[in-house]
């Protein structure tokens, strides 16, 4: 890696995280959500000895995704397949057809080739989960990792495994063509498996029952919450936090930092975000994307800063337009929450007067109408100023140095309350610049700059009942 800036930045980052050295050509780039689902596919099918799947939930009626790891199983025994997902989200619908429902039978059929597990987070149990009704419960926390990890390969990204996410929903999608980067996120994987409920097969209504093995690496959280937290702390510690010994130079042109999340008491990515956003760091331009744009204040802090004088680095906000927000057109209260996102987009452009901020909102038709997207994409792309001898001859950054993808949306609610898993990736290799640049100009070709005055026009601008509900939200310890 050149000396500065990145050597200064992976000096830092090795304090914070594991790294693991890459080569550039082991990182591709899925543009969309069609291609996603069809190399998922494709890969499900070529898979030899093990299949690891980290998501919210799939969907209740990706039967073809199932048929697709049903087949793959039944034509060789020596493969291996464990499915993580969120138990509150898994169950919703429960005991009508659910995402656990559509996975017990793959339990049933292969037991000694599959496991499914559900997380379930410790802060809704007792009388609290007894009569929160479950459209809600996930407000408390959920397991919201994605890591589709196939043989020696893995994808990160942000998206989860149902029907729009496979169609209409924009998402990111790195794919991890190495097995010591494969291998460290199924670590992850098995870590939480093993602190999570157990899915089985059941006759009785909904087909399917969750239990909490005594092999577990925890108390079941439901039982004794707190012993809980600290038990899975001290697992996913020993995992996501830095070596003790300064690790050796980068021998590769590209490090891969994997970054955690488990509140209450775990959090490696704010602070490799803070550390990479810092005002040191010689940064030209960062772009910053959400579909539900709302980022932790720490996070708005540095963004804002970037971009201020003297510092003045060109900063792009992007996030998705109300008719590109998968809430737009819902009924009762989460019908309110493009606009209530509106107006965290006014509150963070007023903040911004006289700074060097563009924002952009991203739309492609209109969400429930033929031909609508939805923009569900989360991540940042740092540019730095070149090297002062660049700098002589004139030459322009190739493109982006660092990029950080995986589940996160980067809010107060991301730290604290779910689980999320992504990585910050570092690199110095032209090939690998271009093709994050491209990723930008991918993602923005849907995008149009959107003013603080036109956010402010009547048709946009939040209602009393928006603000009311939002501070509701805030003192009863909510977050969006």
């Amino acid at each position: 890696m050149s000396a500065h800036p990145l050597a200064s930045l992976t000096t830092d980052l090795d304090r914070l995280a594991p790294r693991i050295d890459i080569n550039a050509d082991q990182i591709q780039i899925i543009d969309g959500p069609t291609d996603f689902y069809e190399v998922l596919k494709a890969k499900i099918r070529g898979a030899r000895r093990r299949i690891y799947l980290s998501t919210l939930y799939i969907g209740k009626s990706e039967h073809e995704l199932i048929s697709t790891v049903r087949d793959a199983l039944a034509s060789n025994s020596s493969l291996h397949v464990s499915i993580l997902t969120d138990a509150l989200r898994g169950t919703r619908e429960a005991p009508q057809p659910s995402c656990a429902s559509l996975l017990a039978p793959l339990v049933r059929d292969f037991p000694e080739q599959v496991e499914v597990r559900m997380y379930h987070t410790p802060n809704l149990t007792g009388f609290r989960k007894a009569f929160t009704p479950k459209r809600i419960n996930e407000g408390w926390g959920l397991q919201h990792m994605k890591l589709y990890g196939l043989d020696d390969e893995v994808i990160l990204s942000g998206a989860n495994l149902s029907i729009d996410y496979f169609t209409n929903r924009q998402d990111r999608y790195h794919i991890f063509s190495t097995k010591s980067v494969a291998d460290y996120f199924a670590r992850i994987h098995n870590a939480v498996c093993s602190i999570s409920c157990l899915l089985q097969y059941s006759t009785q209504p909904g087909g399917h029952k969750l239990i909490w093995p005594a092999s577990n690496n925890a108390p079941d959280p439901l039982m004794a919450p707190d012993k809980y937290i600290a038990a899975a702390t001290s697992l996913l510690t020993l995992l996501v936090n830095a070596p003790a010994a300064p690790p050796v130079p980068p021998k590769t042109s590209t490090s891969l930092y994997p970054v955690l999340c488990h509140p209450p008491t775990l959090n490696t990515e704010l602070p490799a975000i803070r550390s990479l956003l810092s005002a040191s760091r010689q940064i030209k331009s960062y772009t910053f994307t959400a579909g539900y744009f709302n980022p932790h204040p720490l996070i708005t802090s540095h963004l804002l800063s970037l971009s201020s004088p003297p510092l003045s680095a060109l900063g792009t906000i992007l996030t998705a337009s109300p008719y590109a927000n998968g809430f737009f057109g819902s009924k009762g209260i989460s019908g309110m929450l493009p606009a209530a996102y509106t107006r965290l987009l006014t509150l963070f452009l007023q903040l911004g007067r006289g700074k060097s901020i563009q924002l952009r909102e991203w739309q492609r038709g209109i969400v429930g109408q033929p031909g609508g997207w939805t923009y569900h994409a989360k991540g940042l792309w740092v540019t730095f100023q070149p090297p002062a001898s660049a700098q002589q001859k004139g030459t322009d950054p190739i493109g982006p140095s660092v990029t950080l993808i995986g589940s996160s949306n980067y809010t107060t609610r991301s730290y604290g309350l779910d689980l999320e898993v992504g990585a910050m990736v570092v690199t110095s290799d032209a090939g690998l610049q271009r093709k994050w640049e491209r990723e930008e100009e991918m993602l923005g070709k849907y995008t149009k700059a959107v003013t603080e005055e036109e956010l402010g026009a009547k048709d946009r601008k939040a209602s009393w009942r928006v603000r009311v509900a939002m501070w509701i939200v805030k003192k009863v310890g909510g977050a969006l």
